[in-house]
């Protein structure tokens, strides 16, 4: 179900070229064919590479032209778990020409939250990596799903002794035809070209449905927004995540620049890379950057390829900024969303107050308002068509095309947003969003837990993390986080949603329906951090 879009939004969004007539497929390909020879380099221990644009392109179109002949087409979906590799930018490049939806999925979610996404968006193409990391392949999770690809499948099965890829898929290389694909199959660019998984305040990751038009104008606008030439950027956030996938694979075919991509974040060796290559690294979460200027390689010769830095993601610690400031980085802060991705934002010359200490001003065509709680609604061009549920749609999105974002914000005089609180249940843990409610649910489910309340906790390097507040079964006693942790891992949840602290309570404070008061808890945590 999509959200309700009023002609006259529509009108405008249209007259004033925000929505065009072109699919993502268009966008790409018309992009691609003006910078052919631009570099495309990937840095990996595991599968590096290095070519160009028109290389990835011939990746790309033979994929496209492989899923065609197996029935795939304008209309259908395509999802992907796969690190930051050519083998991505070519799925993604490939979906685009074929007017396909594509599901990006972080690559290192575990079994239950791939589950999930792959019912949920019923894909009719997966693409995914035999091994990374702790992620291996299997076939188990994905038996519904007609075509699977398996990048590295080959590697995997030879190599003595390795697990190999299963049973189920074939190589990534078995799906690319001979010949590439020419042109762009057409496609309605007011349907769906991305379905980004994110997590919320429901005990699963929600499916945010963009179409070709409202990417479309998130891509041109991020674009027209960062045309300056800042150097050529190093990019380590995961494709999985919309800001990754927007800043690796499509923002610089747009420019024309160079793609660098990291499949591991390792602030060392992105300083090294920075120092030898020259790269850029533009910001991201704060953990990013901080983890980079407290590694001890860190020198100030790598200021010159960090002169500025954009912050956002996750919340933004004043210490931060400050840090940087010092440091003489321009940094600015951004707010937004997998739903609305740019809804406000700071302008590099912006007086520092602006943007050091506010969200920024609205981005071209957005519109905010504050309710009477204080709530943050938005809406504007780049603003997703709604959910894959449709329950969800209809209680997020309003009758006018508001989106009720979930953040508690000011918004001052001169026209500069502040978020200072948030009403969604989320912990925003280094950019990547996990729902309290998904944690709570795995935390339940352990024997000696009879009750849990997840809550963000700050926190100076991810910005926040997840901390737990366990009621005990009569006789237990609290457990240590290397259990809790072996029952994640059982239950096929990624680590990163697992609790950096536990708290023990005999109860929860309660509203009279019995209903647990969230606020009181998070308040005498924060209370009791305070004293230690």
């Amino acid at each position: 179900m999509t959200r309700v879009i009023a002609d006259d939004l529509r009108q405008r969004y249209e007259s004033a070229g925000w929505w065009t007539r072109d699919t993502m497929g268009d966008l790409l390909s018309r992009s691609l064919a003006a910078v052919p020879a631009t570099a495309f380099r990937v840095y990996s221990d595991i599968r590096p590479w290095q070519g160009t644009f028109a290389d990835v392109e011939r990746v790309a179109r033979r994929l496209a032209a492989g899923l065609r002949e197996r029935g795939v087409g304008p209309g259908d979906v395509i999802a992907f778990q796969l690190p930051n590799w050519m083998e991505a930018a070519a799925t993604f490049w490939a979906a685009s020409f074929l007017g396909a939806a594509v599901v990006p999925v972080v690559h290192f979610y575990g079994p239950a939250e791939l589950g999930h996404i792959l019912r949920v968006s019923r894909p009719k193409v997966f693409i995914t990596m035999a091994e990374f990391g702790r992620c291996r392949f299997d076939p188990e999770v994905c038996a519904e799903v007609p075509v699977v690809g398996v990048v590295g499948k080959g590697d995997a099965d030879d190599r003595p002794g390795g697990s190999g890829a299963g049973a189920g898929g074939v190589d990534f290389a078995a799906l690319l035809a001979a010949e590439p694909m020419p042109g762009v199959l057409p496609a309605d660019p007011a349907e769906p070209a991305l379905i980004a998984f994110t997590s919320g305040t429901t005990s699963a990751p929600k499916g945010v449905v963009h179409s070709h038009q409202t990417l479309g104008c998130e891509t041109l606008q991020l674009a027209e927004r960062n045309r300056d030439d800042r150097g050529e950027q190093l990019t380590a956030t995961p494709v999985g995540h919309f800001i990754g996938m927007v800043g690796a694979l499509l923002l610089p075919v747009l420019h024309g620049r160079p793609v660098h991509m990291l499949d591991v974040w390792d602030p060392g060796r992105a300083l090294a890379l920075m120092k030898d290559r020259g790269l850029v690294v533009g910001g991201g979460p704060p953990y990013f950057v901080t983890s980079m200027v407290e590694h001890p390689d860190y020198t100030p010769e790598h200021l010159a390829h960090m002169k500025y830095v954009g912050l956002g993601g996750s919340a933004v610690p004043a210490a931060v900024t400050r840090m940087l400031t010092e440091l003489g980085v321009v940094a600015f802060r951004a707010y937004g969303s997998t739903e609305h991705p740019s809804i406000t934002a700071s302008a590099l010359d912006a007086p520092p107050r602006e943007r050091l200490d506010t969200d920024g001003r609205v981005m071209p065509g957005v519109e905010i308002r504050i309710a009477p709680d204080g709530e943050i609604l938005s809406r504007g061009p780049d603003l997703c068509l709604g959910y894959t549920d449709p329950e969800l749609t209809a209680r997020v999105f309003d009758d006018e095309g508001w989106y009720h974002t979930g953040d508690i914000g000011v918004l001052d005089s001169s026209g500069c947003l502040t978020v200072t609180d948030r009403k969604a249940d989320v912990i925003i843990r280094g950019g990547e969003n996990v729902g309290a409610r998904e944690v709570e649910d795995v935390l339940d489910a352990m024997p000696q837990v009879a009750e849990s309340v997840v809550i963000a906790l700050p926190d100076s390097r991810f910005g926040e993390v997840v901390g737990a507040v366990l009621r005990l079964e009569p006789g237990c006693v609290l457990p240590s986080r290397d259990e809790v942790r072996a029952f994640f891992e059982r239950a096929g949840v990624a680590r990163q949603k697992l609790p950096a602290r536990l708290f023990e309570a005999t109860d929860f404070p309660r509203t009279p329906s019995g209903k647990i008061q969230k606020h009181l808890v998070r308040k005498g945590i924060a209370a009791s951090i305070l004293r230690e």
